[in-house]
C-alpha cells in the first residue's frame, strides 16, 4: 500500500520504485515455458521420493522449531514430490517463476503430466499453490487441474491466472503490452531515464512481469487417510501450456461451527448460495444484534458482499474460514469516493479514526475473498479497514484482496491472531498512523504484493505494539515484516523466507515520512530464510534484516536478540543509508546479542552508514566473504570508517577478527557472491 490517502503510500510506492526493479529483461516465452531454469526434467517418477516430506518454508521444521505461527495444515513443496513433470529452479532472479515459489524451486507440468503427494495424516482439504499462463493481451485465462486421491475420487480445480501476473513499473499494470508507465524515471534496466534519452532505448515486453502465483481451496468431501497419495494431473486437453506447482496443503477440517444464540443472517433473507447481494440481509442482523447486545452468525455458505460493511460494537462467527465465504465482485463506482476511490469490494470496516472509530468489534472463523486485480492505491479495497479499538480479529481467511487488514489509527489494542492472508497485490496487514497497544500474533501470509507486516508511523507515531509468531512466505515486492518509526515496538518469534526484491526478511526504516524511532525497537528470536536480497537499483546485496536511514537518523535503542539468518543470498546484517543523505544521518545505537548465522552469500555485516554496533555470541558459519564489510559513509577518512563496531565477547566463527576493530575500513562495494550450503541443524 503506497499512497499518502488513508488507503495507502503513493510515497513509499515512487520511492521504491526509484530505488528498485529489475536486471533482468525476460522475454514472456522464456518465462512461460520455464526453461530459463529448468532442472532436467526426464526424471523416472519412482526415482522422487515415496513418502511425505513436510516443511516450514521449504525446511526441515526442526531447523525453525519455535519459530513462526502454528498452522493446521501440512505444507509439502512440489519439488519433494513424486512428478513426470519438470523441476524449475532453484533460481532467486527476480521476474522468474522459481524466484518467486516457496524454497525457489517448483514443478512445471505439461498437458497430461502430474504431480504426486503423499498425505502425512488424515486430511479432508487441500489449497494448491500454482501458477498459469496469463492471457496474451492479459487479463488471465483459466484451465483445469485433476485432483485423484489414490486414482480415484476425482474432482476438477478451475485454476486462473486472472489475480496473477504484474507487469512494468509501480504500481504496475495487467497489461503485458504496455509500454512504460512512467518512462521519466530513472530505469536499471538501460541505466537511464528513456524520455530524456536520445536514441530512445528499447525496453524489452513484457517489462518486469511479477506476481505469477496464486492459490485455491478445494474440500474433498470425505476424510482420507495418512498414506493415500493425492494426485494433481494438467489433463491433456488443458488449455494451459504449463501448469506449475509449486506446493500443496493439506489439512483435516472441522466440521460447520454453529453459533447457538446468535442473530443467523438467513433470518433476514441473506442468500447462502452467492448468487443475490446479502449485505443488507447483514446489515439488518448486526442492527438487532447490538440491540440484542448478541452475535451474529454467518452459516455455511457463500455469501456476496459486492461493498463496505460498517462494523461497530458488534461480534460476527462464521461457521469456520473453510465453510463460511463472504465473496465480492469489484465495483466501479460512478464517481470517486471522498478518499479518492475509483471503486469498492467486499471488506468489513470500521468507522474511521476522524469519526471516532469502532469498538469492541469482534471477527471470527470466516473468509472473505475478493476480487482486485490491478493496484489501485486510492482504493480502499482491503477485507478489514478503518479504525477498531479494543477489537479482535480470529481465524479468517483474506484471499485476493488489495490488503488484507489496513487499520488507520489513531486506535487502540487490536488483536489479529490466526488467520491466513494470501495473495494480496500490496500488503497483507498494516498498522498505519498511531495504532498503539495492539498485536497480530500467529498469521500466516504468503504471497503479497508488499510487505507483509507493517508499522507505519505516518503523521502519528505507532507504539507499544508486537509482532509475535507470524509466518510470511514469498513476498513479492518489500519485506516480510518492516516497522517504519514508532516507539517500544516488537518482532518476536517470526518465520520469514523467500522474499524476492525491493526488500528483504526483516526492516526497520526511516522512510516515507514516518515518524522517528524513539524508546527500544525489539527484533527478538526471529528466523529469516533465502532472504538477503538484491536491490536491483543499487545493485547490491541488503541483509537478511537491514537498516535503512533515510529521512532522519535511526538513533533509538535498538536491540536484536536470538535471531537466526539462514541461507541469506547476500548479507545477513546490513545497515544503510541513501548516499545523498550519508552525511546528515545516523543509525548510533544497534546491539546484536545470541544471533546465528548460518550461510551468507557475502558477508555476516554490510555497513553502508555512519553509526555504532555492539556484538554478543553473534555466531556465523559459511560465511561467502569478508565477515564485515564496513564502508562507512563512504568518505574513507584516514581514522577509519564512520561505523564503529564493538566486541562484546562470545563471537563464534572469525568472522570479527580483533583487527576489524573498531572501525577499519574493509569496503569492497560488490563482492563475488559464494552460495552458501543449505542450512543445517547448529
Amino acid at each position: 500500500m503506497r499512497n499518502n490517502s488513508r488507503t495507502g503510500r503513493g510515497v513509499r510506492g515512487r520511492r521504491r520504485t526509484l530505488l528498485a526493479t529489475a536486471a533482468l529483461t525476460l522475454s514472456l516465452s522464456v518465462i512461460l515455458d520455464g526453461l530459463a531454469t529448468a532442472s532436467p526434467a526426464d526424471q523416472d517418477p519412482g526415482a522422487r521420493t515415496a513418502a511425505p516430506v513436510v516443511t516450514r518454508a521449504a525446511l526441515a521444521p526442526a531447523l525453525v522449531a519455535g519459530r513462526g505461527a502454528t498452522v493446521a495444515f501440512d505444507e509439502q513443496e512440489a519439488e519433494n514430490a513424486t512428478t513426470d513433470g519438470k523441476v524449475i529452479g532453484p533460481d532467486r532472479t527476480p521476474y522468474t517463476l522459481p524466484s518467486e515459489a516457496s524454497g525457489r524451486s517448483a514443478v512445471q507440468l505439461a498437458p497430461g503430466q502430474y504431480v504426486e503427494f503423499v498425505l502425512p495424516r488424515d486430511a479432508n482439504a487441500l489449497t494448491v499453490r500454482y501458477s498459469i499462463p496469463d492471457a496474451p493481451e492479459g487479463g488471465g485465462i483459466t484451465a483445469p487441474l485433476d485432483v485423484s486421491v489414490d486414482g480415484r475420487h476425482r474432482k476438477t480445480m478451475t485454476l486462473t491466472s486472472r489475480y496473477s501476473w504484474l507487469y512494468n513499473q509501480y504500481p504496475f499494470t495487467n497489461d503485458p503490452r504496455a509500454d512504460l508507465l512512467h518512462p521519466d524515471w530513472w530505469t536499471t534496466e538501460c541505466a537511464c531515464v528513456p524520455a530524456v534519452t536520445t536514441p530512445a532505448p528499447e525496453i524489452t515486453k513484457p517489462f518486469r512481469p511479477t506476481h505469477f502465483y496464486d492459490e485455491q481451496r478445494l474440500l474433498l468431501g470425505k476424510t482420507h487417510r495418512a498414506g493415500q497419495r493425492i494426485r494433481l494431473t494438467a489433463p491433456a486437453g488443458s488449455t494451459a501450456a504449463w501448469t506449475v506447482i509449486d506446493l500443496l496443503d493439506t489439512e483435516l477440517v472441522a466440521r460447520p461451527h454453529v453459533e447457538h444464540g446468535a442473530v443467523n443472517v438467513l433470518a433476514f433473507g441473506a442468500d447462502p448460495t452467492g448468487r443475490h447481494d446479502a449485505a443488507p440481509a447483514i446489515e439488518r442482523a448486526i442492527a438487532l444484534a447490538r440491540r440484542l447486545d448478541r452475535p451474529v452468525h454467518l452459516p455455511r455458505g457463500t455469501f456476496r458482499v459486492d461493498r463496505h460493511i460498517i462494523v461497530d460494537n458488534v461480534t460476527i462467527v462464521g461457521a469456520g474460514n473453510w465453510h463460511t465465504i463472504l465473496k465480492g465482485r469489484q465495483v466501479t463506482l460512478a464517481e470517486p469516493g471522498p478518499d479518492g476511490s475509483r471503486h469498492t469490494g467486499v471488506g468489513l470496516y470500521g468507522k474511521n479514526a476522524a469519526e471516532g472509530g469502532s469498538r469492541n468489534v469482534h471477527l471470527s472463523g470466516f473468509a472473505i475473498q475478493g476480487d482486485v486485480r490491478e493496484r489501485i492505491d486510492s482504493d480502499q479495497v482491503n477485507a478489514i479497514g478503518g479504525a477498531m479499538s479494543d477489537s479482535t480479529i480470529d481465524g479468517l481467511y483474506l484471499h485476493r484482496t488489495k490488503v488484507g487488514l489496513w487499520f488507520d489509527g489513531p486506535m487502540s489494542n487490536v488483536k489479529v491472531t490466526n488467520n491466513v492472508i494470501t495473495d494480496q497485490i500490496a500488503d497483507a496487514l498494516n498498522f498505519h498512523e498511531g495504532v498503539t497497544d495492539s498485536l497480530a500474533h500467529n498469521n500466516f501470509i504468503r504471497n503479497t504484493g508488499d510487505d507483509g507486516l507493517a508499522m507505519w508511523s505516518d503523521k502519528t507515531a505507532d507504539a507499544s505494539n508486537t509482532f509475535s509468531r507470524n509466518t510470511v512466505q514469498s513476498p513479492t515486492l518489500a519485506n516480510g515484516i518492516a516497522i517504519y518509526g514508532g516507539q517500544d515496538n516488537t518482532v518476536s518469534g517470526n518465520l520469514v523466507a523467500d522474499p524476492v526484491r525491493e526488500g528483504s526478511g526483516l526492516h526497520a526504516g526511516s522512510r516515507f515520512g514516518a515518524e522517528p524511532f524513539t524508546g527500544t525497537l525489539r527484533f527478538t528470536d526471529n528466523t529469516t530464510v533465502r532472504a538477503g536480497t538484491l536491490d536491483l537499483n543499487w545493485k547490491i546485496g541488503l541483509g537478511a534484516i537491514w537498516f535503512y536511514a533515510l529521512d532522519k537518523s535511526i538513533d533509538a535503542d535498538i536491540q536484536v536478540t536470538g535471531d537466526h539468518y539462514l541461507d541469506s543470498t547476500y548479507n545477513a546484517i546490513m545497515l544503510v543509508s541513501e548516499y545523498g543523505v550519508k552525511d546528515k544521518v545516523t543509525i548510533p545505537g544497534v546491539h546484536f546479542k545470541g544471533v546465528r548465522v548460518d550461510g551468507t552469500g557475502t558477508s555476516v555485516l554490510s555497513a553502508r552508514a555512519k553509526g555504532a554496533a555492539t556484538f554478543e555470541n553473534v555466531d556465523a558459519r559459511n560465511v561467502g566473504a569478508v565477515g564485515v564489510n564496513n564502508c562507512g559513509s563512504f568518505n574513507f577518512p584516514a581514522t577509519g570508517s564512520e561505523f564503529a563496531l564493538t566486541d562484546l565477547g562470545g563471537n563464534d566463527g572469525g568472522w570479527l577478527a580483533p583487527w576489524m576493530l573498531p572501525n577499519t575500513i574493509t569496503c569492497d562495494d560488490r563482492p563475488p557472491v559464494v552460495a552458501p550450503p543449505a542450512p543445517s541443524t547448529w
